[in-house]
């Protein structure tokens, strides 16, 4: 069977008979099995997919079928799905099987989407890597020596190896869109607020979004119009109506483009990477679109203020795993207080341990001034700065990542080094923008590059349409 970039080509397949929903889903499953040293998947729903695939066949012969009929997908390890193992990637979850699917799921299983597993993942979503799950590494097919990075490293790759159409995944920040960079697929954090976070395991909850990873414009802007909306299960989800994003995805018009200065003369930044995003300036000026070089003077305090903020939550919203309601209990503890000493410490690996005393240590009475309370004002300055320069440009572009996919291992013993990886794309985390990583070339060794754009609050119609003028008038020249 062929490789399928779209549901577009699924479909017309579909309908000419060459193709069937149980055909794809058995398709899948082969690369699954003779891909499995990639470890992107924690659990394959072999059976139930098989099942479903059968359901949808049925409702598209009767002409009832949904929007996403003949997609398969799989979803990362943080979100809800009814009667189905929900870990995190983490040991602290062992045994523990969802009482509830998370609405954004649920959403598209009313669209007939088929859900083939579950992904593996950086545990808690903590980590750019995907080194850090209890389960092992996920390696990246394009070299597998090197990270698919993360946290939806396992999504990513799934996209990229042909082991589903798509993936759904989650960006704090940039966990969607680093490693759908790294793995030469596009990957979107919508506006916050846009997606409904009920059933999505909390990580920092004024950063968190679930993203897709697509190998389409159209497939992305499909499913988070699927997605997005209301949700009487989220006071914080926006009431603001959805935009019918797959189908505005054509446009005539000539956009005003700022690209970030201060990330592309960065020292940080691969020279490679560095002239691929000029000659796509080159390509966006002889289109007849206005590039201007912008500056933004807060980069350097981007990485320090998400990550102050970030652990802050996150020691906050991990406390309710401590082995008394679910999942793993330690069963060396003598009393209460062991219990949970125990329990916490053999059930979270070093990184998100270290997450969790940073931001108990950031909210401490002597310190919370200090750090918490100046990393939030630091954020109200980065969130001004992006919306003043979008008043002026349509979108803002700058790499998504300083680097190409780095080697396993490589920053081990550096986590400066490691939370750097992040410095271009936590600006839009910060600002609560949405934000698009579309593949644009590779580097000399073969390993995408991704390029990043920017855009106003709730403007996702016009950023999807902008990166399909990106990806088939500028790439493709």
């Amino acid at each position: 069977m062929k490789r399928y970039n779209s549901l577009e080509e699924v479909r017309q397949d579909i309908d000419t008979g060459a193709v069937t929903c149980r055909d794809l889903v058995n398709y899948y499953l082969q690369n699954i099995e003779s891909k499995k040293q990639l470890n992107a998947y924690l659990e394959v729903f072999t059976d139930e997919a098989r099942t479903r695939a059968e359901e949808v066949d049925k409702k598209i012969a009767a002409g009832t079928a949904g929007r996403l009929a003949g997609m398969v997908i799989g979803i990362k390890d943080v979100l809800a799905y009814k009667g189905h193992s929900l870990q995190s990637s983490s040991r602290i979850l062992d045994g523990f099987k969802s009482l509830f699917t998370a609405t954004a799921v649920q959403r598209l299983l009313d669209e007939d989407v088929i859900i083939i597993g579950r992904q593996n993942c950086d545990e808690f979503a903590m980590g750019g890597s995907n080194e850090n799950s209890a389960f092992g590494p996920v390696l990246n097919e394009a070299d597998t020596g090197r990270v698919p990075g993360g946290s939806s490293g396992g999504s990513a790759v799934a996209v990229q190896a042909d082991l589903c159409l798509a993936s759904i995944g989650s960006d704090t920040g940039g966990s969607v869109r680093q490693p759908a960079a790294f793995c030469g697929v596009i990957g979107l954090k919508p506006t916050y607020s846009r997606v409904s976070r009920y059933g999505l395991v909390a990580y920092g909850s004024s950063f968190d979004q679930i993203g897709p990873l697509t190998r389409s414009i159209e497939d992305a802007a499909l499913l988070l119009e699927i997605m997005a909306g209301p949700d009487e299960f989220d006071s914080t989800v926006s009431q603001r109506p959805v935009v019918p994003y797959s189908e505005q995805l054509h446009t005539d018009k000539k956009f005003r483009i700022g690209y970030i200065r201060d990330t592309l003369e960065n020292e940080v930044l691969d020279g490679e990477i560095r002239e691929t995003i000029f000659s796509v300036i080159d390509g966006l000026q002889a289109e007849g679109h206005t590039v201007e070089a912008v500056d933004f003077p807060y980069l350097d305090f981007i990485v320090p203020t998400y990550y102050i903020l970030t652990t802050a939550e996150s020691s906050s919203n991990l406390s309710r795993f401590d082995g008394v309601k679910y999942g793993y209990r330690s069963p060396d503890a003598t009393d209460l207080l062991s219990m949970y000493k125990k329990s916490r410490t053999q059930g979270f690996g070093h990184e998100v341990k270290k997450r969790i005393m940073l931001g108990t240590f950031v909210l401490s009475a002597d310190y919370y001034d200090a750090f918490y309370t100046k990393a939030q004002r630091v954020r109200r300055l980065i969130k001004e700065k992006t919306e003043e320069l979008l008043q002026d440009y349509d979108f803002l572009i700058l790499p998504t990542t300083p680097t190409t996919a780095f080697p396993l291992g490589s920053n081990d013993t550096s986590p400066l080094a490691m939370y750097l990886a992040d410095i271009f794309t936590v600006q839009a985390s910060l600002a609560g923008v949405p934000a698009i990583s579309i593949p644009v070339g590779h580097d000399s060794n073969g390993l995408p590059i991704g390029l990043q754009i920017i855009t106003r609050p709730f403007e996702e119609a016009q950023l999807f349409a902008f990166s399909k003028v990106v990806d088939e008038k500028i790439i493709l020249a």
